[in-house]
Order: structure tokens, then sequence, then C-alpha cells
């Protein structure tokens, strides 16, 4: 028997309240490479544009093919986005709030809810190289997957007070 994922372990109950798309990809073990379409939205400042590059998020507007590699074990998920041009690579893991994700030298906390069969995520704790951002300081970062005909639709966007937007992408 295999054991639960770690987003069905992280929600419980609730993950069952989540559309069949998404309760399908966040049960998948192994490794698995998907492909969709990608919209991106370009960095609203060119501060907010380093801060994409050093992440490898989309630094341009723009619409294209995503590649995303998934490799999933139950305590721990590698997440990779091949956007047009970029590559940002991040790890998955269990979190007192819902799930961590360490993405280069920073480790976000997020809290996870089921909202009308989507999944919401939503940054509750944020520290780069082990030092907590105060929260009159962190960004904004929420994440939104939801199902549509059978296919995995995504939002995910992050902002900085005073920077403005530093990512954003939708697609499915």
């Amino acid at each position: 028997m295999r054991a639960a994922s770690l987003f069905k372990r992280a929600m419980g109950e609730r993950f069952w309240q989540l559309d069949p798309a998404v309760q399908r990809f966040h049960r998948l073990q192994g490794r698995h490479c998907l492909a969709g379409e990608v919209t991106t939205r370009a960095p609203a400042s060119r501060l907010a544009w380093l801060l994409a590059l050093c992440l490898g998020a989309p630094r341009h507007a723009g619409r294209g093919p995503i590649r995303f590699e998934l490799d999933a074990a139950p305590a721990v998920e590698t997440w990779t986005r091949h956007f047009p041009g970029r590559t940002m690579r991040s790890r998955l893991s269990a979190d007192p709030d819902g799930v961590a994700e360490v993405l280069g030298p920073l480790h976000l906390s997020f809290a996870l809810t089921a909202r009308d069969g989507a999944l919401e995520m939503r940054l509750t704790r944020l520290a780069l190289w082990r030092i907590v951002c105060p929260r009159r300081l962190m960004p904004r970062v929420q994440a939104r997957e939801s199902g549509d005909a059978g296919h995995l639709n995504f939002t995910v966007e992050a902002a900085l007070p005073a920077i403005g937007l530093v990512a954003r992408y939708e697609g499915h």
C-alpha cells in the first residue's frame, strides 16, 4: 500500500473537497513530466525584475508552453517549472501551517485551503537564509489550483510592499 501524498497528509479530510483534477495531481507519486500553456506577467519594477531573476521566475510578459517536472515522494516533492527561457525549481515538504517550500535561499510556509473545489495556498511565513521576515514586510504570495474539464489550472502571484509585482503566471 502506498503512503498518502504530501498534500493529502497536509490537508487531511479537506483534500476530498478538491476538484478531481486537483486531487489527481496531488496524489501523483514518482517522476512525472507534464506539459501545458502558461501566461506570464513582467515584474513591476527593476528591483522586482532582479528578484525574479534570482528566483528563476519569469521576467517578461508572454504566453507559451510550460513543462512541469514532478518528483513526488510521500515526504518531499521537487517541482521544476520550465517556462519559456526560464527554469524555476523548488522543494516542498510538510510544515505546521500546511506545506513548506524551499526556493533558492527562501523558505516559505503556506496554509492550504479548499475553496469551491480549488486549492488555495497562502503565504504565512518567509525566511531568507533562516532569517524570518517581519509580518509588515512580508510579500503577498498566493497560489490557486482548480480543475476544469479534467485539466489542472493554476495561478501564482508574488508581490512585495513598495516593490510591486515580482511574478505572476497562470495556465494549465
